[in-house]
């Protein structure tokens, strides 16, 4: 088959015949239809993620069953799926109890295994990871879902439960910020988008967000909401907008940090005075599992979310417009967002 290769840190990417990939055990081989490019890709090309070299990138993806595993009992040749960036085992404690997302033993095609920047890539425990994409979802979108949509989504009605009516700030205009408004308004949310960038505001405007603010203004948001938002979501990943996003709540607010935050002598600071004083939530998110999938696909097949309409590049240094952080038994790493 076709694939996208590098051979080392930083090297100049080559398409070239590589050998087909083999169905594992329990999972499948899928014929690619789309692939989405994130930043993340572009970080494990710069040596700041930890892969075997050659390697060939890739994480988002949508296609079609090529060849199934012997173990594998609910998908056949011709299925069309989509994936999580998360492949869980399917085996431990915490897939069982269906938190697939925080599986300790996860696979991530693109970083732990050669990606979907080929013609067909291995993907493991079918079962549990795969997605059915119903008709009304085409395959150019169904590759967005999987990384920075899925983790928009989780973070806002899986963490947070956004409820109708309440005030919601998404911190970061970015691929995942921007998916975040879209979300947060379909969920009847008011939402408030914060970013450096008119720009990135003015497309944040475009797809739900009541009011924009430019990072500055971040204190007009209690008056702004009588008291504070309910919801913040920090999707950028700094200590400044972390902070930015926890004393734009109201008290007894929820804070849900998706961006990775760096760490600065140590430990990142967060302002806990705050989540004490005024007993706020402070909850993380981390993709979405596969079993999660069919209720954000039903409001997709509905109308009434669009990932398409948040597909925004970001192309600033130092911004990432697309990605979900990983954590990786015993691997670290900023997310995409904030990582320099």
């Amino acid at each position: 088959m076709r694939a996208v290769v590098f051979d080392a840190v930083r090297s100049q990417p080559e398409v070239r015949e590589v050998a087909d990939p083999v169905a594992p055990p329990g999972g499948v081989v899928l014929r690619v239809m789309a692939s989405g490019l994130c930043r993340s890709d572009w970080h494990a090309w710069a040596g700041h993620e930890e892969v075997v070299l050659p390697h060939v990138p890739g994480h988002e993806l949508a296609g079609v069953v090529a060849a199934v595993g012997p173990q594998v009992r609910r998908w056949s040749v011709g299925d069309r799926v989509t994936v999580p960036f998360v492949c869980a085992c399917g085996r431990c404690e915490w897939c069982r109890g269906g938190q697939a997302q925080v599986c300790p033993d996860q696979q991530q095609p693109g970083f732990t295994h050669w990606g979907s920047f080929a013609e067909r890539v291995a993907l493991h425990a079918a079962d549990t990871n795969l997605v059915a994409l119903p008709q009304s979802v085409d395959f150019a979108t169904a590759a967005a879902l999987g990384c920075r949509f899925a983790t928009a989504y989780r973070a806002l009605a899986g963490r947070a439960r956004v409820r109708p009516g309440e005030w919601v700030t998404v911190i970061g205009a970015g691929g995942v910020g921007l998916s975040a408004v879209m979300i947060g308004y379909a969920l009847g949310a008011r939402v408030i988008a914060v970013d450096r960038h008119p720009e990135a505001l003015a497309a944040a405007s475009a797809v739900g967000a009541e009011h924009t603010l430019l990072a500055g203004d971040v204190a007009a948001i209690p008056e702004l909401t009588g008291g504070g938002g309910h919801v913040s979501v920090d999707a950028v990943g700094s200590e400044q907008t972390c902070a930015a996003a926890i004393h734009s709540l109201r008290r007894r607010g929820r804070h849900v940090q998706v961006g990775l935050l760096p760490p600065v002598g140590g430990h990142p600071r967060v302002p806990m005075d705050r989540v004490i004083g005024w007993e706020l939530d402070v909850l993380g998110s981390h993709g979405m599992a596969a079993a999660d999938y069919p209720e954000m696909l039903a409001l997709i097949g509905q109308g009434r979310l669009e990932p398409q309409r948040a597909d925004r590049t970001d192309r600033r240094p130092g911004r990432g417009g697309g990605a979900a952080p990983r954590l990786r038994p015993g691997h670290r790493r900023r997310d995409d967002h904030g990582r320099p």
